[in-house]
């Protein structure tokens, strides 16, 4: 049975109990075996109390004999639900990634194996990443994506209260400074979305991208003057992570379509209830 680790660094002082909840893609129920079975980490020391406290900084990992961060997997394919806060491949000042933590497990059954990135993630965005475990799929993958891919959905809470539905059209460009920006000229964005629950201060929507360009829903929800919670980048100056999430995406492989889902973490739910 192959064993995993996937860590998690911690933004803001939480329980762990309730970060775990936030963080992994899992039942209340099996959160409470990881801790009971001394499945939890906190900084490599293992953890069993759920109200143990954790402070910014920490790392949380668990160690489990079974892998409930992958979604999909074949001889070909390996498909993950990426936490927020973990990087998809190493910077200058960070190598712990999701490629490196896919890249052990996958290792673990056969030393010789590896895995190439078929698309990413921005860092403080959770949800579905698609890793193939040789570069021949990774090719095939990228180079006819617009043509394989039938549904890339996305969970998503915005500033105030928006339409229904809406469809955004635009141009995008990025500047030196890699903000991207609604342009007369750059590449056609289109971003469809449909308004799931809505309160006084927030708008859950379900999007769905017809294109897909880099940070097209952040900017396109600035366009419309409703920008994604916790995206200091576009214009949302909440204590809140961003909430963006990757969680559905469909594409044609081998003659067949593989569906792939992801629930959105809980705490999107939670603005919904203050």
């Amino acid at each position: 049975m192959k064993k995993s680790t996937f860590n998690y660094k911690v933004d803001e002082e939480s329980i762990l109990f309730d970060f775990l909840l936030n963080h992994v893609n899992d039942s209340k129920n099996n959160i409470k075996s990881f801790l009971k079975n001394g499945n939890v980490y906190v900084n490599d020391k293992n953890i069993t109390k759920y109200d143990y406290k954790l402070n910014i900084n920490d790392f949380v990992s668990i160690k489990t004999s079974h892998n409930s961060m992958v979604l999909y997997e074949d001889k070909d394919l390996v498909i993950v639900n990426k936490p927020s806060g973990l990087l998809t491949v190493s910077t200058e000042k960070s190598n712990n990634t999701l490629y490196r933590q896919v890249s052990s497990y996958v290792k673990e059954s056969n030393k010789n194996n590896k895995v190439f990135i078929v698309n990413r993630l921005d860092k403080d965005t959770s949800g579905i990443v698609v890793f193939a475990k040789n570069e021949r799929i990774k090719l095939l993958l990228q180079d006819n994506w617009n043509d394989l891919v039938k549904t890339r959905e996305y969970i998503a809470v915005v500033e105030g209260v928006t339409d229904e539905k809406g469809l955004i059209k635009s141009y995008l460009s990025e500047n030196k400074e890699h903000i991207v920006y609604s342009s007369k000229s750059g590449k056609l964005a289109i971003t469809e979305y449909e308004r799931i629950k809505y309160n006084d201060i927030y708008s859950m929507l379900r999007i769905n991208l017809h294109t897909g360009r880099k940070n097209q829903i952040r900017v396109h929800m600035k366009d419309i003057n409703h920008p994604v919670v916790g995206d200091s980048k576009y214009g949302n100056k909440s204590k809140y992570r961003l909430m963006l999430h990757s969680n559905k995406i469909e594409f044609m492989f081998n003659n067949k379509l593989i569906t792939v889902e992801s629930k959105y973490p809980k705490e999107f739910d939670d603005l919904f209830r203050r």
